[in-house]
């Protein structure tokens, strides 16, 4: 009977073999190309050339972002039984609660140490660089920053929430009604019930757990399946939410907030290098043999914004990096979801430059706790576009930031979230190499 398990448990690995075939068939190359004409295309079709009007501009790029907006949507559509069905799956084959634990310590270490690094990076340039002291004077409104009308956004975002106790957060954390966190795309909720199930199954007789993970296996061939219709998309996709979010923006956004720009992207770099040395010192990748494999994967993840959308590309990543599927299974879905090292050093930057920009001088102690605020924040945040910006203005309201800048900040939020999903994706890569150890030593005892 323990053979059946094992061999349901098999199958749901060889579901991705024909993703596998659409990612080593040069989708990089046309990414690449669908990048650097949507990138053109964008700066042709914005207001400075002045080649339309700007409504007419506005409706030309929302339907030059219709392929992006039904690729994204195909994703989410099956991404919370791709979620459950693969954590539940490596789960399952992931060998005795020994190395549950193992990989489950690892992965917590993992992510708090490099979340904390990445928030301490962002203070140290944002405190060194002091881009919101060059803006002396910027006036926040639209009508005079050359922000985009789209930064009206502002008013709809949520209201900082009164400030929770630690024991109501944790127990916020238990998915007490699994539907409705399904309906609100819950995914912190989502993965939680699926830990709580897949380790579960690992303690429920294999006679009786064999068709629950059938059941899982057809789930997850059928949400891999949507996956491969959305990858034919995935060009045009990139196509036309670069050229949308070109004409968006326009150079001369760029040009007046290029020190605040200038310092999130120096940091996203600094991190990058970091997973890069951590590859290599404890996983023996060199860099050229990692961005090989991770090349595709990352150029979706800055087109699209999204870490959970390109999930299912990231897991293949990690199997071409020598990554067990057991593993891969595990660790990817986890680091989508509570990984974002990347936002908190984004998030600590836009802090500090909205308290540069507003005059506010802040201690070193209310920086610290700007610090282990971020970590907690981004850690469990949704790896989905815009969900920082609530986080930002939450961490910021409860410091005494006024956030009337922050108009500034959503004008270019777009291009920063794009490259802080990709490092965000990078590190969960690199935390599935570093614990593809423990994978081969529980694949050894099964």
């Amino acid at each position: 009977m323990a053979n059946d398990t094992q061999d349901t448990t098999m199958r749901i690995g060889q579901q991705r073999f024909k993703l596998r075939v659409w990612i080593t068939s040069r989708l990089w190359a046309q990414v690449m190309i669908g990048m650097v004409l949507g990138f053109g295309l964008g700066l042709l079709l914005s207001e400075p050339t002045g080649l339309m009007p700007p409504d007419t501009a506005k409706w030309v790029g929302h339907w030059l972002a219709l392929p992006g907006q039904i690729f994204l949507a195909l994703i989410a559509m099956v991404l919370i039984p791709l979620i459950f069905s693969s954590i539940v799956g490596g789960l399952s084959g992931a060998g005795s609660g020994n190395e549950l634990r193992s990989v489950g310590l690892r992965l917590a270490a993992f992510i708090l140490a490099t979340t904390t690094a990445a928030a301490a990076i962002g203070v140290m340039l944002a405190q060194w660089l002091s881009p919101g002291k060059g803006l002396v004077g910027f006036s926040p409104e639209p009508a005079g920053s050359g922000m985009p009308p789209e930064t009206g956004e502002l008013a709809d975002l949520p209201a900082p929430d009164a400030q929770a106790t630690v024991p109501d957060l944790i127990v916020d954390i238990l998915p007490t009604n699994p539907t409705a966190s399904i309906v609100q795309g819950d995914m912190l909720a989502v993965v939680v019930l699926a830990l709580l199930v897949g380790v579960s199954v690992t303690q429920v007789q294999p006679k009786r757990a064999a068709p629950f993970l059938a059941l899982m296996d057809a789930l997850l061939s059928i949400s891999m399946n949507i996956v491969k219709w959305a990858m034919f998309l995935a060009p045009f996709a990139v196509f036309g939410l670069m050229a949308q979010l070109v004409m968006r923006m326009g150079f001369e956004t760029m040009v007046g907030i290029s020190g605040y720009v200038g310092t999130v992207l120096l940091g996203l770099v600094m991190l990058f290098c970091l997973y890069l040395v951590i590859a290599f010192l404890f996983a023996r990748i060199t860099p050229p043999r990692f961005i090989k494999a991770a090349g595709s994967n990352l150029l979706l993840a800055f087109s699209t914004s999204s870490s959970s959308a390109v999930m299912p590309v990231t897991i293949q990543s990690a199997r071409q990096l020598g990554v067990p599927e057991n593993i891969a299974n595990l660790v990817v879905p986890l680091g989508a979801t509570m990984n974002m090292a990347g936002t908190a050093l984004y998030q600590a930057v836009a802090i500090l430059f909205l308290a540069q920009l507003a005059g506010v001088d802040l201690t070193l102690g209310q920086i610290a706790v700007v610090v282990g605020t971020l970590v907690a924040s981004s850690i469990g945040a949704p790896g989905t576009p815009g969900v920082s910006i609530a986080i930002l203005i939450n961490v910021a309201t409860s410091m005494g930031i006024p956030v009337e800048g922050m108009v500034i900040i959503l004008g270019v939020d777009r291009l920063l979230d794009m490259c802080r999903t990709a490092v965000n994706v990078t590190g969960d890569l690199v935390a599935a190499v570093l614990l593809r150890a423990v994978g081969r030593d529980a694949a050894q005892t099964l």
